[in-house]
């Protein structure tokens, strides 16, 4: 079944989004870094069984120099000793936040030391963009494509 072309559809809106995720690499390059933002989008996206994210994430990831084993890791990131501390408590907050769990006291005192209000906020909006992507995407399913070359 083919469904609604959501880019020119809605183009003022994903030109919204599109603008954010702009920003929201700017933000994450001078807060937290981009590699702890590539990451988080792709685990949102795995958590949220987005193929076509996975796919645009993956390549993203590899482009910013992330190595193969800590990309196909990242599905058992507790389990590998591949992520720093930083990236092991930003994965966390994406699985929390993606599964809609509560951010209790001590978790958010766990990330404030890691992570200051800026860095925490933009983590925050990075978060929610991704699974927003992740949700319009599963709703249109645009062609999933890996570039192997």
């Amino acid at each position: 079944m083919k469904r609604a072309d959501y880019f020119n559809q809605a183009p003022e809106l994903i030109q919204h989004l599109l603008e954010q995720e702009e920003l929201l690499k700017q933000q994450a390059g001078a807060t937290f870094g981009i590699t702890i933002w590539e990451l988080v989008k792709l685990r949102a996206s795995q958590l949220n069984q987005c193929a076509f994210c996975i796919a645009m994430h993956t390549k993203q990831a590899i482009e910013q120099g992330e190595t193969s084993n800590r990309i196909i890791g990242l599905s058992a990131w507790r389990d590998m000793q591949f992520y720093t501390v930083e990236e092991s408590k930003a994965l966390e907050l994406c699985e929390k936040l993606t599964n809609a769990q509560s951010i209790d006291d001590t978790f958010y005192h766990e990330l404030s030391a890691l992570f200051d209000d800026k860095s925490l906020t933009t983590l925050t909006i990075a978060i929610n963009a991704i699974n927003s992507w992740n949700r319009v995407v599963k709703m249109f399913k645009p062609k999933v494509e890996f570039n192997d070359s």
